[in-house]
């Protein structure tokens, strides 16, 4: 086979090959599955509490699969299937949050009904998020940051004015959730609520009528 023949053959087969690969991207599902979650751990409520602390500084990996889809669990996971009841109280179990987790590979909503997760925004966007949140290196330097937004009109249409008060409440049980779960999986992480709400909203490509309200980097204990 002459020189040329071969080297046409070999561009063919490369971009065979890119094509595909395109192709496999492309139709890669948006939307997966997360690992059942336990209902029973290791470590007591008690020893939960008395070991969680704020930190800032993590381990330089990402969060199992396993891990995060407990801690989004706990965030908001179902826990009685008959009313859909979750894990954090909430007014009238009118449910105005929306979970959102950062990774390296995109933003992803959390689905508490199927205990799914669905790509929202692709490609790490960690820096851009730390930068909204006046440049804190823990938001960019993480195993995952997880968002905890708002729809407060969902509340408002029982309880009017009261619904800030009530969504804001339900918010604090949720970060407390994802604090004392991470702690009994030995994992680490810290509230953060500054931050500028309009870049957050960008960044997380929110809907209008959701509000940012809390962001909770997380990740495994950095070896000092």
């Amino acid at each position: 086979m002459k020189p040329t023949v071969m080297l046409v053959c070999a561009l063919s087969i490369l971009l065979v090959a890119a094509r595909s690969g395109t192709s496999e991207n492309e139709d890669a599902p948006r939307t997966r599955a997360l690992p059942k979650p336990s209902l029973k751990g290791t470590m007591s409520i008690e020893e939960a509490l008395a070991t969680r602390r704020s930190v800032r500084r993590y381990a330089d990996r990402p969060l199992t699969v396993d891990h995060l889809g407990q801690l989004l669990w706990a965030a908001q996971g179902i826990t009685q299937e008959a009313r859909g009841l979750r894990t954090a109280p909430s007014a009238g179990a009118l449910y105005p949050l929306e979970i959102y987790v950062f990774t390296g590979d995109g933003v992803h909503h959390y689905s508490p009904q199927d205990h799914t997760l669905t790509l929202t925004k692709p490609d790490d966007q960690r820096a851009e998020l730390a930068k909204a949140a006046l440049g804190q290196r823990w938001v960019r330097e993480n195993g995952a940051v997880i968002l905890v937004a708002a729809e407060y009109a969902r509340t408002a249409r029982k309880y009017g004015d009261r619904a800030t008060r009530y969504v804001d409440l339900e918010v604090g049980c949720v970060c407390q959730n994802v604090l004392l779960q991470a702690a009994a999986l030995g994992i680490v992480g810290v509230p953060v609520g500054a931050y500028s709400d309009a870049d957050v909203k960008r960044i997380a490509a929110l809907p209008d009528e959701q509000t940012p309200l809390l962001l909770i980097p997380l990740g495994y204990p950095r070896e000092e």
